[in-house]
């Protein structure tokens, strides 16, 4: 869990100097796990501080998001409510490197007296756990209850005493021996990662490899087996890590993957991913954990609140394929309809040879080269003039049936592109907004019905915007409205357009006023479009380029459709590091 021991300590640093002597004004519990405590601090106004015991998002943290709180507050929301609403926090404790933070507060009892409670709060991954603790040692209750029979080893329910989770000794990652710690690893012959997360309390798994990765340049190692070199490094970036927390001059990384997924996070800056990854540098160990969890939380809800979406897109998307496939098949078939007029016209060059009755008959194919006979079925029911109509209107048929499946194949394919351009768009949605849009859009193209009373929409968001190394300004447009409005209302006719070659992905417009922009400029655009494009995990994609005075939507095309001229094309590997630091946030 990236939410170690030592990351928990600088949380708990950054809370004392800023929590500790204020009052309880409001508890709130947002959800079924999570506790939203607002203190009246002297000097930094309301703050509010979340606990969380969620299993995959257990955390404590000031937070500046406004959660929706249930009507009617949950029972431990009430209790703590009643116990320590308006108590004063005079104390935040943390033993050791445990994952755990006790929370005293000073309060007043029923009968008028000043006591002190403890609102504990464990981080433990399913394990986690809320708990409000008397003074004299016992459970008042938990957001948790665990009985005996769901744990054998420590139970919680109101009454008993609070015992800490069983403890084993560890050596101190900010204060060790080197002695004891290479004593220690040489008894435990495996990875060096995993050597150290059992040999130190409150590390990570990730700052354990990040050591690891310092220490052996890269290399594998066991660590009953370093080399001097590898042993004088790792001390020397465990020592200088321990320096900077204590100095306050370490700062906090979120880590992205190339498609801009959050995956990590650590008080260290991470290297041992290399370009793989890229990180987003915080100043506060509170507002990097604010920011993880809240956008990941609102990437989940609005993931999850675009499942419909996604399996309608499915579904058209397989729907048209069908029809297109069985379209071209019948296509395939019509491409014989010649025969049907060659076998009329012979019929009605040999009508004297032909009588009524006739199942069958050769005759010479006097069109063919080399010469030979032809045989045609005939309709006995039918006269010879009436079977030559008969395959004269079978050609017809088939003729026109040609025009119309080109036609209807064409549209298909279009209709199969725009489809698969919604679903690119609705796969980088991360707002409400953004999810809003897309739904309009469908339901406007008659893919969805509308709903009978119109609902208050979210505000539209702008085209993402981002500015390049040398200043100036590109859009790109979130879905197929936003990219027609950038590209046929909102851009300069001699701005420069960027798009992906033959894939779906965002209309970009890099604003250089008519002039040539630089290499950099068209590489950083080229960039953007290709990262904001279904070929985002690619390698040297190409990307087409031309000035928005080419680029033309054709009459009835779907949003987001258009065709373009003069281009030339650029080829990038899609930089999902580089799109961020550009980004204008």
């Amino acid at each position: 869990m990236a939410l170690d021991g030592v990351y928990l300590s600088l949380v708990k640093a950054e809370l004392e100097s800023v929590l500790i002597d204020s009052r309880v004004d409001k508890i709130h519990q947002p959800s079924r796990e999570s506790v939203v405590i607002t203190l009246r601090t002297r000097g930094f106004g309301n703050r509010k501080l979340m606990l969380s015991s969620s299993a995959g998002t257990a955390r404590v943290h000031l937070t500046e998001r406004e959660p929706e709180n249930p009507q009617t507050p949950p029972m431990f929301c009430m209790l703590l409510r009643k116990h320590i609403g308006a108590g004063k926090l005079i104390s935040i404790r943390q033993d050791g490197f445990e994952r755990i933070l006790f929370f005293d507060f000073e309060a007043t009892d029923e009968f008028g007296d000043r006591v002190v409670l403890t609102l504990a709060t464990e981080i433990m991954g399913r394990c986690s756990n809320i708990l409000l603790i008397g003074p004299d040692g016992r459970v008042i209750d938990a957001i948790k209850r665990v009985s005996e029979d769901m744990s054998r080893v420590r139970s919680v329910f109101p009454g008993v005493s609070y015992t800490l989770p069983p403890r084993e000794a560890r050596l101190n990652p900010l204060d060790f021996s080197e002695e004891e710690l290479f004593t220690r690893l040489k008894a435990r012959p495996q990875e060096l990662s995993k050597a150290l997360v059992s040999c130190f309390e409150g590390i990570s798994p990730i700052f354990a490899r990040e050591a690891a990765f310092f220490a052996l340049k890269g290399e594998d190692g066991v660590s009953d087996s370093l080399s001097e070199e590898a042993k004088t490094r790792l001390c020397y970036y465990l020592r200088d890590v321990a320096k900077k927390i204590e100095n306050k001059e370490n700062k906090y990384y979120i880590l992205r993957d190339r498609d801009g997924l959050m995956k990590d996070f650590c008080f260290v800056k991470i290297n041992q991913y290399g370009s793989l990854m890229f990180d987003r540098e915080f100043d506060s160990p509170s507002a990097l954990l604010d920011f993880f969890y809240s956008e990941r939380d609102v990437l989940a809800q609005t993931k999850q609140r675009a499942d419909d979406l996604f399996k309608l897109l499915v579904s058209l998307s397989e729907r048209i394929r069908r029809r297109v496939a069985a379209q071209k098949l019948e296509l395939e078939e019509c491409k014989n309809r010649g025969e049907f007029r060659l076998k009329g016209d012979l019929i009605m060059a040999n009508l004297y040879r032909i009588e009524k009755g006739m199942s069958s008959v050769k005759l010479e194919n006097f069109y063919d080269e080399k010469g030979g006979e032809i045989e045609i079925e005939l309709d006995l029911r039918l006269t010879p003039s009436q079977n030559a109509q008969k395959y004269y209107s079978e050609y017809r048929k088939a003729d026109t049936a040609e025009k119309m499946l080109r036609g209807l194949i064409e549209k298909g394919e279009e209709e199969e592109k725009y489809i698969d351009s919604v679903f690119d768009s609705l796969s980088r949605a991360s707002t409400e907004a953004e999810l809003a849009e897309i739904r309009a859009e469908l339901v406007q193209e008659g893919y969805i019905k509308s709903r009978g009373q119109k609902q208050k929409q979210p505000k539209a968001l702008p085209p993402a915007e981002y500015k390049t190394t040398c200043g100036l300004k590109i859009l790109a447009g979130r879905n197929n409205r936003q990219n027609d409005l950038l590209t046929l209302k909102v851009a300069g006719k001699d701005e420069l357009w960027l798009h992906v070659k033959n894939m779906t992905g965002s209309h970009v417009v890099l604003f250089c006023g008519g002039g040539e922009p630089d290499e950099r400029d068209l590489f950083e655009a080229a960039n953007i479009a290709a990262y904001c494009s279904s070929a985002r995990a690619g390698s040297s994609v190409p990307v087409d380029y031309t000035r928005v005075r080419y680029v033309k939507k054709p009459s009835g095309a779907k949003p987001g459709m258009v065709i373009y001229t003069n281009q030339k094309t650029a080829y990038v590997t899609p930089d999902g590091e580089l799109c961020e630091k550009l980004k204008i946030k």
